[in-house]
């Protein structure tokens, strides 16, 4: 394939369906050096916004090839309520198609070194991070939700193989602790993945910059953040 710039937007080929588009959108961003194993960013329920364009490029500093999907087909927003009606407008279906055909992307550039895909997401993209790992089997290495919420979470975990390293706060008001520490047994119990989840003493979305909601905890997001980056680098090969 053709040498990719450092950050741009792309197309990718997905599954066409009777009822949905036959490719889709992100944003790719590559290191420095050219090269570096793979990794799939996942939106919030705000859409592919700058924050999360950030996080490619954070990634892609750190040495990996990193792709964030766009999710909603271009629409993003600041404002809770409509965030809200565009994740409760997007299938569990869709969003998982989408997924695949960005790992597949992503595994087929010659700028990818690994031959696994890592997976990361937050709010909404934590849930579909575990999706897109029971979904895509060997394909994904690495799954690192953060405080995933959403229709994206999947009712059973057997088809997932990597390994998850999951952030969720203690005082989340959208997931609620004990539904997270819930979700670690079913995961370790169905796949025998490794499973290891870090809980934070802080709101939902402390890793937001933005701070939305107004929870943003820099020193947790930034542990967080070095907990995870260390964890992709040990485990997507």
């Amino acid at each position: 394939m053709s040498e990719q710039t450092p950050h741009q937007n792309t197309t990718f080929a997905i599954n066409p369906s009777a009822e949905g588009p036959s490719t889709g959108h992100g944003y790719l961003a590559v290191p420095e050096s050219g090269s570096g194993p793979g990794v799939i960013v996942i939106q919030e329920w705000w859409g592919l916004t700058d924050h999360i364009k950030d996080i490619a490029d954070r990634l892609s500093a750190a040495g990996f090839v990193a792709l964030a999907p766009d999710l909603y087909g271009g629409r993003i927003t600041h404002d809770g309520e409509e965030a809200g009606e565009m994740m409760s407008q997007l299938p569990a279906e869709k969003g998982a198609q989408l997924l695949a055909g960005a790992t597949d992307y992503l595994l087929g550039l010659d700028s990818v070194t690994s031959k696994t895909v890592g997976a990361i997401g937050f709010c909404m993209g934590g849930g579909f991070v575990l999706a897109m790992a029971a979904q895509q089997g060997d394909k994904v290495s690495a799954a690192v939700p953060f405080y995933g919420v959403g229709q994206g979470i999947p009712s059973s975990f057997t088809g997932l193989t990597a390994a998850v390293q999951g952030h969720y706060a203690e005082q989340d008001q959208n997931y609620p602790v004990e539904k997270a520490r819930e979700q670690e047994e079913q995961i370790r119990a169905e796949s025998g993945a490794e499973v290891t989840y870090f809980y934070y003493d802080a709101g939902h979305a402390f890793h937001n910059d933005e701070n939305l909601i107004g929870t943003y905890d820099p020193e947790k997001a930034q542990l967080a953040w070095d907990r995870a980056v260390t964890f992709l680098r040990d485990t997507v090969v």
